[in-house]
């Protein structure tokens, strides 16, 4: 399930980006000659605004959703297979080394004051 995920992620980011460098922006962009020979010129002035912009925010919803699928996968389950990965058992074992540690009473003696020297 991950990997068909990360799969398709890869795939709409890559889409999206094609998608995004097509439209027109200030300086015209790719969009002045690319997309005119692209398309046949089929989709030029506000038609081929109109398409790109409606395709690339369908594409950063399905990007959006994709993200949030696949970190729910990555939470619910352990990508190596194991049920604990190795870094999870270290940190536990140095939590319950550490724990004895701090449960002892503190038997610190109170400071002293610090004078200071007015001149």
């Amino acid at each position: 399930m991950f990997s068909i995920l990360l799969v398709l992620l890869v795939i709409v980011a890559v889409l999206m980006t094609g998608l995004i460098l097509l439209q027109k922006s200030e300086g015209s962009g790719m969009s002045g000659s690319a997309a005119a020979s692209m398309f046949g010129g089929v989709l030029t002035g506000s038609a081929a605004g109109n398409f790109l912009t409606k395709t690339t925010a369908i594409l950063a919803t399905v990007f959006f959703v994709l993200c949030a699928l696949l970190s729910l996968v990555v939470a619910k389950t352990d990508i190596s297979g194991s049920k604990q990965s190795a870094l999870r058992d270290e940190l536990a074992s140095e939590q319950v080394a550490v724990q004895p540690a701090q449960s002892a009473p503190a038997t610190k003696a109170p400071a002293e004051p610090v004078s200071v020297d007015k001149k």
